[in-house]
């Protein structure tokens, strides 16, 4: 990520403010590597042991756990790369569409553009109704004119049983 980037994504933001997050993703792509090479020795470690062992005449069961620590390494190394540039692929589109990174969740660059085009359409429709009272409906109150041109006669004789004051003020 770069300064640019930011600016465009949060053209208010001040020079410290994007300082904070060059720092923040800094840090967490300095961890991924830091992570990264520590799996990397050890399957290397794991690697020269075994060949080590092989020509140390090590019993099988012993070179079978030592394999299959090695394999499990490898495949957490393999998942940390993907999941490496995953985020890379998210990151670009986030630039590229003004998008949080944090939003996309698709696997390929399609995905995540296709995704960013739905958030920002949404984000410029109305969305949600404006809804000026909170939520409570707001009802028209009855009148007697109402009850009176209710057709059903079961249906306007519960009605004016209801309101029976209505019928009983003085007009």
């Amino acid at each position: 990520m770069k300064r640019t980037d930011i600016t465009a994504l949060f053209p208010n933001a001040t020079d410290e403010q994007i300082k904070q997050i060059m720092d923040l993703n800094g840090a967490d792509i300095n961890r991924a590597k830091g992570d990264l090479e520590a799996v990397k020795a050890d399957n290397a470690a794991l690697s020269a042991a075994l060949e080590a062992a092989k020509t140390a005449g090590v019993p099988e069961d012993e070179l079978k756990a030592i394999r299959e620590k090695a394999d499990t390494l490898q495949a957490e190394l393999d998942g940390m790369k993907q999941a490496e540039a995953l985020r890379l692929m998210r990151e670009k589109v986030s630039a590229e569409t003004k998008v949080p990174a944090s939003l996309l969740t698709g696997d390929t660059e399609e995905a995540c553009a296709k995704q960013a085009e739905a958030i920002l359409a949404f984000t410029k429709s109305s969305g949600y109704p404006a809804i000026r009272d909170a939520g409570e409906p707001q009802l028209k109150p009855i009148t007697k004119a109402d009850i009176l041109a209710i057709e059903n006669e079961k249906e306007r004789l519960k009605a004016i049983r209801e309101h029976i004051d209505l019928f009983t003020k003085g007009d």
